[in-house]
């Protein structure tokens, strides 16, 4: 398997050479030349395989660089009941016949983000080993890429990590999660502005090719192929567990800022798993939802960017969205690469009308709705969820089409947002043993403005 740029260069690469190289050098997202496909054969096959196994199965198609037996004990190593606390790894919380949450929250930062960044953590650790060389990974967190990163990459042999989040905008919990690490590899960089001023900083890091190549810069953002990847697992496990036959299809409503887990769901409906719809549901920051309904993709601005209740998803320029618009416009990288040099774009009457055939359909959450529906979850079903969770939720309700399985996707668990869970319910989530007291911890971060040179200069002087 070899994977391009979405931007029209043609040349193809490896897996483990993209596992380290995060963008390719135009700039563009790197995807495979084609899905492989799974027919109806392959789905018996892998129904009932233990998750661990499953995901080998699905990463081998990806991943002909890394030897099967290898590749089979790191999924075994990742996906385990002692990191993941169930065997089930992400089992189902049945709502009502029909409707469940498929729980992805069980990891060790309570986000989902740890299904992939477990993974991810083995990856680096597995591939820089066997090259013998170091890696500085680059990323940015809107809350929880940046401890799910951090917690998979601490004490790992040869890796540093550089993350960048926007100061004062994540929930207190979330901030401490990060900051309280003391790992010397470990480096916090609290940055003056909004998540998409972290991104671009990113990203234009990443394409300054000289810095990047001379500092070995790396990234664990979903802009990296390998995370993607990895979630596209659990939509083939959610599927199982809703269905019992390979005929039936299944809708999947995520809650969506950097288009990262949704566009995981893409490409397992791409290779063929039976979906229905993917419901992309946004909070007041809806540049995905307003996209979906008009095919106007309308980036906004800082100022434009609200500060919400569900901040994981307070973000306005949707990164891995690249990747869907690629494949919309045929794999033109061309046009992708004129229409997302451009900022904003919109889409031809024509090109809109084609994202039906893709399943997608989106909605939009307030707060306001965000409180109700975490009080009609607690009090109809006995659940108490997140405020993202909240987001899916209230969409899926929405889009939920009769005799179709509808799943959502639960992105964290409540005791990352407590102060608006109270505010719902008037009392405190949760918190699992040893994290009752963790924004009382020693904190490790360092402030910095928005200044690509300031991030550079920090790299430069901690490796």
């Amino acid at each position: 398997m070899k994977y391009i740029s979405t931007r029209g260069d043609q040349t193809e690469r490896s897996f483990c050479e993209i596992l380290l190289e995060g963008l390719a050098p135009d700039g563009g997202l790197y995807l495979p030349v084609a899905y492989p496909q799974v027919d109806e054969a392959t789905l018996t096959k892998w129904r009932g395989l233990a998750y661990a196994d499953l995901a080998f199965e699905i990463l081998s198609l990806y991943i002909d660089d890394i030897p099967a037996d290898d590749l089979l004990a790191i999924t075994r190593r990742t996906y385990t009941a002692e990191v993941f606390g169930t065997p089930e790894i992400t089992p189902l919380k049945v709502l009502e016949p029909g409707l469940a949450l498929q729980a992805l929250s069980n990891g060790p930062t309570l986000a989902f983000k740890d299904m992939a960044m477990q993974l991810l953590g083995q990856l680096f650790e597995y591939e820089l080993k066997r090259r013998g060389e170091t890696l500085n990974i680059l990323g940015a967190t809107s809350g929880d890429t940046g401890s799910a990163a951090e917690y998979a990459m601490r004490g790992k042999a040869g890796v540093n990590v550089f993350m960048l989040s926007p100061h004062g905008r994540m929930s207190p919990f979330q901030q401490a999660q990060m900051f309280s690490l003391q790992d010397a590899n470990i480096h916090n960089l609290a940055v003056e502005g909004v998540f998409d001023d972290c991104q671009d900083i990113v990203k234009a890091v990443s394409n300054d090719l000289d810095f990047k190549r001379q500092y070995k810069i790396g990234t664990v953002n979903s802009i990296n192929w390998a995370r993607l990847l990895a979630q596209v697992v659990y939509y083939f496990a959610g599927y199982f567990r809703a269905t019992k036959s390979n005929t039936e299809k299944v809708s999947f409503t995520v809650p969506s800022g950097n288009f990262g887990n949704v566009c995981a769901g893409h490409v397992a409906r791409m290779m063929g798993l039976p979906v229905a719809k993917l419901v992309v549901a946004t909070n007041e920051n809806d540049v995905l939802d307003e996209f979906f309904r008009t095919g106007v993709y309308r980036v906004r601005g800082s100022a434009e960017t609200h500060e919400t209740s569900s901040p994981s998803m307070d973000i306005s320029k949707a990164s891995n969205f690249e990747r869907f618009v690629f494949d919309l416009l045929g794999r033109d990288g061309a046009r992708v690469k004129a229409l997302f040099g451009a900022g904003g774009f919109a889409l031809t009457a024509d090109e809109h009308a084609r994202i039906a055939r893709y399943g997608f359909v989106s909605g939009r959450s307030t707060h306001a709705d965000r409180i109700a529906t975490i009080r009609a979850t607690h009090k109809q079903y006995g659940q108490i969820i997140d405020t993202h969770t909240a987001d899916g939720l209230k969409v899926a309700l929405e889009q939920r089409s009769a005799g179709t399985p509808m799943l959502v996707l639960e992105t964290a668990l409540p005791a990352k947002f407590a102060a608006t869970i109270k505010e719902a319910l008037w009392i405190d989530p949760p918190r699992p043993a040893g994290l009752e007291h963790i924004e009382d911890l020693p904190k490790r971060v360092t402030v910095l403005p928005v200044d690509v040179q300031a991030v550079k200069d920090f790299i430069r002087n901690h490796v």
